[in-house]
């Protein structure tokens, strides 16, 4: 028997040892697979019960009413069509100071968030040992919803849109610190080694070495944020934070009667969505990938 006839034999029994070790593995995958899935369905059966059981009418009684509220509200809107457009002039103050905290928000967010990043990444921070608490910091500020944060704020310093533009600022500082760190983490270092060996301080690297790279992401995470907030702020106006919600919540408290307010402010509120959605995507485009879509 040569040599050659001798490692063939010895490689064969090797080769359906491996195939053996595969499909088992896959197996255990799969059976691993079929049991968090069954565990999550029944997870989400057995919430929905104790959900419904809690809730004062019953989902699937109430669920035959499901569509009343939304076809009195254009019903009463379609009668009052006329109104409209003397409505969507009453609100447009309020549509405006939603933007403006949604916009004030986000730059002071993304001013957070961009010194989080930088001092919570790795290579690029001042402090390498603070590092865990920047991002510990950060992801607190994240897992808070702006809601929350709102609530405690109107409690302190009362109503209006100050609480609403503090509280989306600090959960869009830790939300754009998770997302801006990731973009510096692929930054080129070379920049940042040669303007160290010149004697730069650490601001003047990030500022000349790291910066100009992750700029054009950035800009375009925080234009996305932008987007994010104006839903955040109409939301809030729902707890007294001022702005479009809050005339959005009276509106639809009152009852028939001023349903036509209601559609008005839906409309403004959707058309603003609408129009901020596309120009922030044009841009986000251009600085991703150098072309308008």
């Amino acid at each position: 028997m040569t040599a050659t006839d001798t490692a063939g034999r010895a490689a064969t029994p090797d080769l359906g040892h491996i195939r053996e070790s595969y499909l088992a593995q896959v197996g255990r995958r799969r059976l691993y697979s079929g049991l968090a899935l069954l565990l999550f369905v029944v997870l989400m059966v057995s919430g929905f019960n104790i959900a419904d059981d809690r809730n004062a009418g019953g989902f699937w009684e109430g669920l035959h009413q499901i569509g009343d509220y939304p076809s009195e509200v254009l019903a009463e809107a379609w009668d009052k069509r006329r109104d409209l457009p003397s409505l969507i002039a009453k609100f447009f103050p309020a549509l405006v100071e939603t933007i403006n905290i949604a916009a004030v928000s986000t730059i002071i967010g993304a001013v957070g968030g961009l010194i989080l990043s930088l001092l919570g990444t790795r290579g690029l921070a001042k402090w390498p040992r603070l590092i865990p608490l920047f991002r510990r910091f950060s992801d607190t500020l994240r897992a808070i919803p702006e809601i929350v944060i709102a609530l405690v704020l109107i409690f302190i310093l009362g109503g209006g849109p100050v609480p609403a533009m503090i509280a989306i600022a600090l959960h869009t500082a830790g939300a754009l610190a998770k997302m801006f760190s990731e973009v510096a983490e692929n930054a080129d270092l070379k920049p940042v080694e040669g303007l160290a060996s010149t004697g730069a301080t650490w601001t003047q690297r990030m500022l000349l070495g790291v910066l100009p790279q992750v700029a054009p992401n950035y800009v375009s995470y925080t234009l996305l944020r932008f987007e994010i907030n104006i839903r955040a702020s109409a939301i809030l106006g729902f707890v007294g934070a001022g702005g479009l919600g809050y005339e959005l919540r009276n509106a639809m408290a009152w009852g028939p009667g001023r349903f036509d307010e209601a559609a008005a402010i839906f409309v403004l509120l959707f058309g603003t969505i609408v129009f901020f959605d596309q120009i922030s995507s044009r841009y986000r485009n251009r600085l991703t990938e150098g072309q308008a879509q």
